[in-house]
């Protein structure tokens, strides 16, 4: 009996990572429908991350209203898990889907409204805090998220800076004695993109900074203003694997909180039992929403590869958008990428028509797939 993994992540904006799921289920038994499918939904702790994990795990997740990402009040959540384990999405309150497009300025934009549901998760009676970073639009280092747990952080002057990665130029000081004092009594893990450093060339302002909206100029001040925030906080920090993650907030969670860095799929994926599904496979179907260079670069798609080439199964990846760099990913244990669109569609129509989309992809695909297998071999 044919047994076919689905791993997807989720399309940004779009879908989850289970609604994705069911919509290349539904395309698998359209062509295959005595198939044995094994849907795997991933979180990689990025938007979406709360809500699908409170909903695999039996969990809550709580609403909270916080100050979000330029300033304005937005409605955001955590998932609260029966261990007592708190999982704060940064994206749910600094995510660049909450940044108008017109104010997408990471040295201006703040990450406070991820130090606001800390604070929530700790009035809740978390035990454990998990901060899930990723789809961040924010390059504050997370200062705001610390002075919204009461640090405060100065000028030469002794005047607090304002909101936004540029004002970290001119930052002196960090004062902790402020500090929220349950955060002394709960474990916080930050689930990072291991990749992601805080400062250098390949630093978190020079390689996100214009996905975010800064300008060449912004970028330089942003670079700079990162590496005098790690000067404060531990030099060490400069080129800590995964401490440039979610504009830098995790070198703030580390140097000022102590949280431990952990390789976010080491967090996410070992309750998953991943391995062991694809052991048994015959095929791994992943997703995302755009496959490009930097698939390469900690995301899921190549991650399941990469598990799966462990085990010599094959491995399709459908998209929504096939980008600059696509075929780096073939060197990662992908076999074949998908686009899920066939001719010229206007975004919003997309969107709406994504679970078709991605439905009718999977299953020409796999009428591709099974017609190679008539084929004489070579």
């Amino acid at each position: 009996m044919f047994r076919i993994v689905v791993a997807p992540s989720g399309f940004k904006e779009c879908l989850d990572a289970e609604q994705v799921a069911d919509a290349i289920q539904a395309g698998i038994r359209r062509v295959i429908p005595g198939s044995v499918v094994d849907a795997v939904p991933l979180i990689d702790g990025g938007e979406g991350s709360a809500k699908l994990l409170a909903r695999a795990t039996g969990g809550t997740l709580v609403p909270v209203a916080v100050t979000g990402p330029v300033g304005d009040p937005v409605a955001a959540h955590f998932a609260l898990l029966d261990d007592g384990t708190a999982f704060v999405e940064m994206a749910a309150a600094a995510g660049l889907s909450l940044v108008p497009p017109s104010g997408r300025d990471p040295g201006r934009t703040t990450s406070r409204g991820v130090g606001e549901l800390i604070r929530a998760a700790l009035a809740a009676g978390a035990r454990r805090i998990v901060v899930g970073c990723g789809d961040s639009g924010v390059c504050d280092g997370g200062a705001g998220a610390l002075q919204a747990l009461g640090a405060r952080i100065s000028d030469d002057a002794g005047q607090e800076v304002g909101p936004g990665g540029a004002a970290l130029l001119r930052a002196q000081r960090v004062d902790v004695a402020g500090l929220d004092q349950r955060l002394s009594e709960v474990d916080m893990t930050v689930a990072v993109n291991p990749r992601n450093v805080l400062c250098g060339p390949d630093g978190v302002a020079r390689r996100y900074g214009p996905q975010k909206g800064a300008s060449a100029e912004s970028v330089e001040v942003l670079s700079s203003a990162m590496s005098n925030w790690a000067r404060l906080l531990d030099p060490e920090l400069a080129e800590l694997p995964g401490a440039g993650a979610s504009g830098g907030l995790a070198a703030g969670l580390a140097g000022i909180l102590g949280a431990r860095l952990e390789s976010r799929f080491d967090v996410f994926l070992t309750s998953t039992d991943l391995e062991q599904r694809l052991r048994t496979a015959d095929l791994v179907i992943t997703a995302e929403g755009a496959i490009d260079a930097s698939t390469a670069l900690g995301k899921i798609p190549t991650e399941v590869a990469r598990r799966a080439k462990r085990h010599g199964k094959p491995v399709i990846a459908l998209c929504g958008t096939i980008g600059p760099g696509a075929d780096t990913s073939y060197e990662h244990g992908i076999d074949a990428i998908t686009g899920i669109l066939t001719g010229p569609v206007a975004l919003p129509d997309a969107i709406t028509r994504a679970p078709a989309l991605i439905t009718d992809a999977t299953a020409r695909t796999l009428r591709m797939l099974l017609l190679g297998t008539t084929l004489p071999a070579a």
